[in-house]
């Protein structure tokens, strides 16, 4: 598949169908997944798929192919970041029959850091915490709303202060020699990425725990900040925050992500 493939895909009875216009009757947003590939390898993708249909569940017959068919759009050559989503669409003859829609969104990947600022959120916008999608467009206002401060990721925190996940990853850290998530009973979307990470380090023989702990409670601890787009991103440091350890594993983290690479399924 050639780069003619980037753009806006629209899903029909016949299949993915390119567009270059906007429907008046989409609504907002209800389910996303995104995931990179690059030169046709990809991290994680049955665990992104999983993701997908297990939120659409029944709100559109055809999520199972249309997935599957989007796959066989995606160049296998290039640095891609395809977003599939579901969407409220109203439908029927005057527009007032509610109902969905798939598209997908075939992007060049944007420019990916190595690096992360963090911030603490001043508030946390989601109202489906457990659901990749409908709190993304509020997610990123809450991003813009950290970084004149110098930050490029907000940190979600609960009522009592701690750390959840951040606006678009989620979060590791080392406490000594053991890698560390949040509380599992904090609500948060179950990060793919995380899941690699956590996986990964278990077969290196690496104790893995998790707590709640508020950022102060994270001085001296290095930290990560992970995602589909950037992969592992270590924070360098904390605005109005805790003081942060010089990263010293990362490469470790990495190197585990590299060795989840798969390629796409043939079309």
């Amino acid at each position: 598949m050639s780069d003619e493939a980037a753009g806006l895909h629209a899903w029909t009875s016949t299949g993915w169908r390119t567009v270059d216009w906007c429907d008046p009757h989409e609504g907002r947003m209800l389910v996303a997944d995104s995931w990179r590939v690059r030169e046709g390898r990809v991290r994680g993708l049955e665990q992104h798929r999983a993701r997908f249909l297990g939120a659409v569940a029944d709100r559109h017959p055809d999520a199972e192919a249309a997935v599957d068919a989007a796959l066989a759009l995606i160049p296998r050559t290039g640095d891609w970041f395809p977003r599939i989503e579901l969407r409220e669409r109203a439908t029927g003859p005057d527009a007032g029959q509610a109902g969905t829609a798939l598209a997908l969104r075939l992007r060049p990947t944007p420019p990916t850091r190595s690096t992360a600022v963090l911030a603490t959120a001043p508030h946390d916008p989601r109202r489906h915490p457990l659901v990749k999608g409908p709190d993304l467009d509020a997610l990123q206002r809450l991003r813009v709303v950290v970084q004149p401060c110098g930050a490029d990721e907000a940190v979600i925190v609960d009522a009592h202060g701690c750390i959840v996940e951040g606006a678009y990853s989620g979060l590791l850290w080392w406490r000594g020699a053991t890698l560390v998530q949040p509380d599992e009973a904090l609500a948060r979307i179950p990060s793919v990425t995380v899941s690699l990470v956590l996986e990964a380090a278990r077969a290196a023989g690496v104790p893995v725990a998790s707590e709640r702990i508020t950022p102060a409670g994270l001085a001296d601890c290095e930290v990560w900040v992970l995602s589909a787009l950037h992969g592992l991103r270590t924070a360098i440091s904390w605005v109005d925050g805790p003081s942060l350890a010089a990263p010293t594993r990362a490469e470790d983290g990495r190197r585990w992500l590299a060795s989840t690479e798969r390629p796409l399924p043939t079309p």
